[in-house]
């Protein structure tokens, strides 16, 4: 388990360093700090960014988010991010009604067409009650919960 972490990590630093052969040391995000979930959860806080991103999955999904589209280490995904956290108590309650003005804010920040939102919702809606529904929700603390439902409603995003 731990050389597969080391060589997963390994893999991503290559290929964060390869995408950017072309560019100017420096002149690309850093992918611990300016990227995934972390730096989406804290764009002001640099430390916590690192540490959410290497605690969430050593950093994988942040080093391929600076690779593979370094334009989503910013923009509506980080304050989609932003609003999760903050918001999160009346996200999940609105979540479960399937309607509320903290949600369709949500849906407007990731540029959810209105044609769009019933799909989303519905998805973010079936996904969401599993996560609920098991053991580890109770154990979870509010940033484990948000970052869960960060990657929930991006996927039901993606989806449509």
């Amino acid at each position: 388990m731990k050389y597969s972490a080391i060589a997963a990590l390994t893999m991503s630093l290559a290929l964060c360093a390869s995408a950017y052969a072309d560019k100017a040391p420096g002149s690309g995000p850093n992918p611990f700090s300016d990227c995934g979930i972390g730096a989406a959860l804290f764009p002001e806080h640099k430390v916590l960014a690192v540490t959410s991103n290497i605690i969430w999955d050593i950093g994988t999904t942040a080093v391929t988010s600076a690779t593979a589209s370094p334009e989503t280490c910013s923009g509506k995904n980080v304050d989609a991010a932003a609003f999760i956290l903050n918001s999160y108590d009346s996200l999940i309650e609105e979540t479960a009604r399937g309607e509320g003005e903290h949600l369709s804010a949500l849906m407007n920040i990731l540029e959810v067409t209105p044609e769009q939102h019933a799909k989303v919702i519905g998805s973010l809606r079936t996904e969401m009650s599993l996560h609920i529904a098991d053991d580890s929700y109770l154990a979870a603390d509010k940033l484990e919960k948000s970052q869960h439902y960060y990657t929930t409603v991006i996927s039901a995003v993606t989806s449509v």
